[in-house]
């Protein structure tokens, strides 16, 4: 276990951030109930001092669904850590269910920019590439086929569905956990009930929100000894708060909270506009 005095200053940004915005979170698709829109805006700080921005749309239709965000490092962050992002993902939406085909991401760095892509088939890897490829460290745990089967990618994953047909916002929303390959890594991301709160959004949503603790249990395809996974697998204080997409039985993420030697780091929505889609009409002659 690392305790919070574990980690210096500098890796403590770095690991803010990593932990804003790697960390998303997967759970099994069921249908999906209508349809609707999301168009949100981040705010990430640490210790109350804004380090970066970001963006999230998601559209889900009567036959297709699409997600994409994009995010940056601001302020003092950008200083020592900077960094940019984009995520996408795309499927088919198959008797109600969500079923990705593709995801794609892309990271800048001051050093080097890498793409990931991954191609899926009911839930199954089948194709991934990073380019530019990675150097093989013999201290990675190998991630097998059988570890890229029954998997979400990380974006896909980030779509929560409440089963029922009450209100979504409920306590059951925390009674889940799953699987996500990301294009390295394996590991499983798991929630459990904490309380219920209410938000009010800068734009867009107010109303009630379910928080959960968020745990990261790393699988696959990571260096045991890295301290930011260390650190991140060892914390029991992570949280996250879901607030719902008008429309559908769908939570996404509206705030995530994490733990540093510096202060809490937090990723909040400061816009959150969600709107019902009417399904389309079937054409007549």
């Amino acid at each position: 276990m690392v305790s919070h005095g574990s980690a210096s200053p500098r890796s403590a940004g770095r690991l803010a951030f990593a932990a804003l915005c790697g960390l998303v979170v997967a759970w099994g698709a069921e249908p999906v109930a209508a349809q609707g829109k999301l168009e949100a805006q981040y705010e990430a700080t640490l210790a109350g001092i804004p380090v970066g921005k970001g963006a999230w749309n998601i559209d889900i239709g009567d036959d297709v669904f699409a997600a994409a965000a994009s995010g940056g490092t601001t302020g003092l962050l950008k200083s020592f850590a900077g960094g940019s992002g984009t995520g996408a993902s795309q499927g088919r939406v198959v008797n109600g269910a969500l079923v990705a085909t593709g995801y794609q991401a892309s990271t800048t760095t001051s050093k080097k920019t890498e793409e990931i892509r991954i191609t899926l088939d009911k839930g199954n890897v089948k194709e991934f590439g990073i380019v530019p490829e990675p150097p093989v460290d013999a201290d990675r745990i190998v991630v097998t086929d059988a570890h890229r089967r029954g998997v979400w990618d990380p974006m896909t994953a980030s779509l929560l569905r409440v089963p029922g047909t009450g209100d979504p916002v409920t306590p059951d929303a925390c009674h889940n956990a799953a699987p996500v390959f990301d294009g390295r890594m394996r590991y499983e991301l798991k929630l459990d009930f904490k309380r219920m709160e209410s938000v009010k959004a800068e734009k867009g949503y107010r109303g009630p929100v379910v928080v959960c603790a968020l745990y990261f249990v790393p699988v696959a395809g990571y260096i045991p000894d890295r301290p930011v996974i260390k650190y991140l697998a060892a914390q029991r204080n992570i949280e996250i708060a879901f607030a719902p997409v008008a429309g559908t039985r769908i939570l996404v993420p509206f705030w995530l909270k994490v733990p540093t030697p510096l202060g809490p780091a937090m990723l909040e929505a400061t816009s959150f506009i969600t709107s019902a889609q009417p399904p389309k009409v079937a054409k007549t002659q």
